[in-house]
């Protein structure tokens, strides 16, 4: 087994886990198998229990391990099958060595940092790096390895020494670190800095660490002098220096590697270079140049409650972007905040309120994405009413799947006080509850997680036919509360049909409209599965009934003439640190 290190210095959102992913499909363009794993410095066992505005989304996984937003960029990128295990956590790694010693398994030694703290990342990295993620027999050939936060936090520090252990410990030839560092540009004098750079390289080699490639986020390609000066300062070969400068979107960022040889350096560090193919990344090209091209909009309400942070919803984004290129549209998505469309803030901002509504009004179709708590709860009732009564094409998605049925309870049946007992545990009218085998006390892992099938009842809806006409289908859920059974017989006679349910047949996963041109709901989250060339089927329905070609797509079984692609740029790209913006590119981040 051969492993890459990808860390970070001087600032943190550089962009390590589009660094790692580009690295990791590279290396499979060369003929290669990879695996990843993400270690995450925190306390916290997962991101089960962190909000979106504090770390990004909280990224599903089939076992339902609950992990960083940077385990979504590798299963997108390399289109592999994580677990809970391949994200790493200070709180996972403690707690393993807590369990143990309670156990009596240290035979009374003074349980350590080091060697049990260290000694346990070093085992977790090793056991779960050799578990095949591809679907295929046996063990990857490499596993790209990303250290989360920034060289010299005091929290990463126990990782560092591990590593430092682990890179003499697998010996010459398996280990190779890259190391992504901030180039700035002080505007003043337009010279490119390598102070920075300088100084975390110095960390790094402190604590035992020697890095082999210098990844540098600059806001344009490094000077001929810079590198010599960092290659002097940083002992790293000049050619072993690239340039990671902003780039119009993600997709790029593979192809600036593979033209700057990063892959053939790794490869060369490895020992792999007699092993692995010339680098193929025809296919890739293509999809960053379809997209590129793109110039016809379809313009997609997003009515959420974290739209200040689109990191909130990047797999959102992410799939709505896949199917948008697969129905050769420019995605434009267009931030509601679904407080905004409310009669409150009518009376209080009028013209932040009207704003809102014309850009519902203005989009070809709307959103209605996942969320916890009761803000904005009526604005998304409110967007959801707009799109069931003026055929706009409408997704709504694990929350935005149970407001559906709430507004159709109240309008059209009638139930005024239709309500979630998550909002209104005294409603007389519960459409959505707590589900039996829920915890009351327990937020984190205790939530029906992960992979679960789910059955059509209708073989000729529109969900089933953009599936592929299947019988079922298995996609990832994140939820504690569930559409009532024992109001579905009701709702169904007034004309929502439930379409999918589980296996029990009293779980309800996909709602449909079928009088409405594209009106859906589903318990769970199609985003999560979502690749590249391979778009969500209920995604792909949005854009295509937003775009005005659904039944194309539906005649031939969800498919359509797609062209890979992956990412979505994310706004300006700057990097703060102390309030100052020190690059400020378009669009290489998470």
């Amino acid at each position: 087994m051969k492993y890459v290190l990808v860390t970070g210095g001087v600032v943190s959102g550089l962009g390590k886990g589009v660094t790692a992913s580009s690295i990791g499909l590279l290396l499979q363009a060369c003929g290669l198998r990879v695996t990843s794993i993400k270690i995450d410095p925190y306390l916290n066992t997962d991101a089960g229990t962190m909000s979106p505005f504090e770390h990004g989304e909280v990224f599903v996984l089939d076992d339902g391990g609950e992990a960083d937003l940077d385990l979504g960029n590798y299963e997108r990128f390399l289109d592999i099958t994580l677990t809970r295990d391949n994200n790493i956590t200070t709180g996972k790694i403690y707690q393993s060595v807590i369990d143990k010693e309670r156990k009596g398994d240290y035979l009374g030694k003074t349980v350590q940092v080091v060697p049990h703290i260290t000694d346990a990342i070093q085992a977790w990295i090793e056991r779960v790096a050799h578990v095949p993620v591809d679907g295929k027999e046996g063990p990857a050939d490499v596993c790209v390895i990303e250290l989360g936060g920034t060289i010299g936090d005091i929290e990463s520090m126990p990782f560092i020494e591990a590593l430092g252990q682990f890179s003499y410990n697998v010996g010459p030839g398996n280990f190779c670190l890259v190391h992504v560092s901030l180039v700035p540009v002080l505007s003043v004098v337009g010279e490119q800095k390598t102070k920075p750079t300088q100084h975390s390289v110095k960390g790094l080699r402190s604590l035992g660490l020697t890095p082999n490639i210098l990844a540098c986020r600059s806001t344009k390609a490094l000077e001929d002098n810079v590198k010599t000066k960092l290659s002097q300062f940083c002992h790293v070969p000049e050619e072993n220096i690239v340039t990671l400068y902003d780039v119009p979107n993600i997709w790029h960022v593979p192809l600036l590697l593979r033209d700057q040889k990063v892959h053939e350096a790794i490869l060369k560090e490895l020992n792999l270079l007699g092993k692995a193919v010339e680098a193929d990344v025809t296919e890739w090209t293509a999809r960053t140049r379809v997209y590129d091209t793109l110039e016809d909009p379809v313009r997609i309400a997003m009515v959420g409650k974290y739209t200040g942070l689109s990191d909130s919803y990047l797999s959102v984004l992410k799939a709505l972007l896949h199917a948008s290129v697969a129905c050769h549209k420019k995605l434009v998505v267009e931030w509601v905040a679904a407080s905004d469309l409310e009669e409150i803030t009518a009376q209080e901002a009028p013209d932040v309120h009207n704003a809102a509504w014309d850009l519902l009004k203005g989009a070809d179709g709307i959103l209605v994405p996942g969320g916890f708590g009761d803000r904005g709860v009526q604005g998304k009732i409110l967007a959801t009413k707009y799109a069931r009564e003026n055929q706009v094409p409408f997704l709504g998605i694990c929350l935005g799947m149970q407001l559906a049925v709430v507004e159709f309870a109240r309008s059209v049946l009638g139930c005024e006080d239709a309500n979630s007992t998550e909002f209104e545990p005294e409603t007389s009218s519960p459409c959505v509850i707590f589900m039996p085998e829920g915890s009351t006390t327990h937020m984190g892992g205790t939530m029906r997680l992960g992979s679960r099938r789910t059955y059509f009842q209708v073989a000729d809806c529109k969900s089933a036919k953009l599936y592929g006409n299947v019988k079922s289908v298995d996609e990832r859920h994140r939820h504690r509360y569930e559409v009532n059974p024992d109001m579905i017989s009701e709702i169904e006679n007034a004309g929502l049909s439930f379409v999918g349910k589980d296996e029990t047949g009293r779980r309800m996963e996909i709602v449909e409209l079928p009088t409405h041109p594209y009106f859906v709901g589903v318990q769970f989250h199609p985003e999560f599965k979502s690749r590249p060339g391979k778009p969500s089927a209920l995604f792909l329905g949005l854009i295509a009934a937003a775009s005005g070609c659904l039944e194309s797509v539906l005649e031939t079984g969800g498919k359509m003439n797609r062209v890979s692609t992956n990412g979505i740029a994310n706004g300006m790209g700057r990097v703060y640190q102390n309030g100052n913006v020190y690059s400020n590119g378009n669009g290489f981040h998470h």
